[in-house]
């Protein structure tokens, strides 16, 4: 589990004020660590291209070249003139060894981006859009400087310090490639300070576990979903919670000879249940006064799907050992009806990090799921990011597995923000695991796969 940063100026300051350490000296640390990425991965006299810049990110890229010459055939393209001081500076020193120039975008086995960096404010001029095309044509590897520019699709991002949240926007998924931090001349540990934000790992998942040998069903939660319209995403998620360990599962509403024998039906809530589960096709099978009743308890409850578009919201919002699951469209729904925001979708993408922490500052008994391409968990001040998602879990039917999975936890005694990080965790694992095309998972296989995590 690693830290996760909205910026690292302060941390530089810190180093500055307290370490004495210089900007120059952090500047050196960070293209020595490029550097050294390069040379481990990448034979001696291979050729490289840094694009820079005119502010620091760019001062990174011309250290960056000059380390790197003599041994490789390094050229640097000044998209812009050196402007900031330490980029006049590391200028400077470059001429004075003879690195040179290039003012074409050559092939290449390896291309830096040091276009910008995350101080970087305004728009992309169409000259410096068409120069990015250029580098994403280039069959070069691409390596990003701290963050990826504007539109450039690096294979690795090498960040500077510290991870920022930035780099986990869904935006981001496809423009990242793979992350590495650069100690900048001091242990993370000592250069990263105190943050709400934690970004996860799959060594993080911790799966439900049958130590006790004296058990039975019983032992081990009674989970209820309640069944609706589409009888289907229910049993999805009754399966998928039945195979994390539930020790039972039934299914509370009308009639349905559809149900798999491994799970039961009932007509009204079990006495021994321990767990609900509500939302996930639910439709408007069950009248206002039906679910009044199904939720007449304390129950741990996860919340879903068709639930936030219904009145019943406002009384799941007031409970306590909740877990919501929405994906973009369906947290639009909930802020709004929370009168926290009313944007679109395309908002809340550019700044999920922000509607989060507002939702969760309103609402801190509750544990949050965002469903995305980097799934955000969060309960009261506490943040998780799993970055684990893959583009074979969009697919029809994923989100009633996760429910599931949630659910199970629940129903066997874990809280809310343990049965929300593990059931990402355990979700994204299993498209991972999937050994077939991304785009042939369905549900079933994310199902099936439990039984190998």
């Amino acid at each position: 589990m690693q830290k996760l940063f909205d910026e690292v100026r302060s941390l530089d300051k810190r180093c500055y004020e307290e370490f004495t350490l210089s900007e120059d000296v952090l500047m050196e640390h960070a293209a020595n660590g490029m550097a050294s990425y390069i040379r481990e991965n990448f034979s001696k006299f291979s050729s490289v291209i840094v694009v820079c810049g005119s502010g620091n990110n760019g001062a990174d890229g011309i250290a960056l070249a000059r380390q790197l010459h003599n041994d490789f055939d390094v050229s640097i393209y000044y998209a812009k003139e050196p402007k900031s001081m330490m980029a006049r500076l590391q200028e400077k020193r470059a001429k004075a060894i003879g690195v040179k120039e290039c003012t074409e975008i050559e092939c290449s086995a390896v291309l830096v981006d040091a276009l910008v960096g995350t101080g970087f404010k305004g728009e992309f001029s169409n000259e410096l859009k068409e120069l990015i095309k250029k580098l994403n044509d280039s069959l070069a590897f691409k390596i990003s400087c701290d963050i990826p520019s504007y539109g450039f699709k690096a294979d690795i991002t090498l960040t500077m310090g510290a991870l920022k949240k930035s780099l986990y926007l869904d935006a981001s998924k496809d423009a990242v490639g793979e992350i590495k931090v650069i100690d900048l001349g001091i242990s993370r540990s000592i250069y990263e300070g105190q943050t709400n934000w934690k970004l996860l790992d799959i060594k993080d998942l911790k799966l439900p576990t049958r130590d006790k040998k004296d058990s039975h069903k019983g032992s081990f939660g009674h989970l209820a979903i309640a069944c609706g319209d589409k009888s289907g995403a229910s049993i999805l998620s009754a399966s998928s919670a039945l195979r994390f360990g539930a020790g039972l599962v039934t299914l509370v509403g009308y009639e349905n000879e559809q149900i798999p024998y491994s799970i039961m039906h009932a007509s009204e809530l079990p006495s021994n249940t321990t767990a609900l589960a509500l939302g996930m096709g639910l439709g408007n099978e069950f009248s206002d006064k039906e679910l009044d009743i199904f939720l007449d308890n304390t129950l741990p409850l996860i919340a879903d799907a068709d639930i936030f578009y219904m009145p019943i919201l406002s009384k799941i919002l007031k409970r306590n050992d909740v877990v919501l699951t929405p994906h973009a469209k369906e947290f639009v729904a909930l802020l709004k009806h929370t009168k926290l925001a009313d944007i679109s979708v395309e908002e809340l993408q550019k700044n999920r990090f922000k509607f989060v922490e507002i939702f969760t500052k309103s609402y801190p008994e509750i544990t949050l799921i965002l469903k995305g391409a980097n799934v955000i968990i969060a309960q009261n001040d506490t943040f998780y990011v799993n970055p684990n998602g893959t583009s074979a879990l969009a697919k029809g039917g994923s989100g009633d597995v996760l429910s599931g999975l949630v659910a199970s936890l629940l129903a066997q005694g874990h809280n809310p923000l343990d049965s929300a990080k593990n059931a990402s965790l355990a979700h994204t694992l299993l498209a991972q695991n999937y050994s077939g095309a991304d785009f042939s998972l369905t549900p079933e296989d994310l199902i099936a796969g439990i039984c190998d995590l």
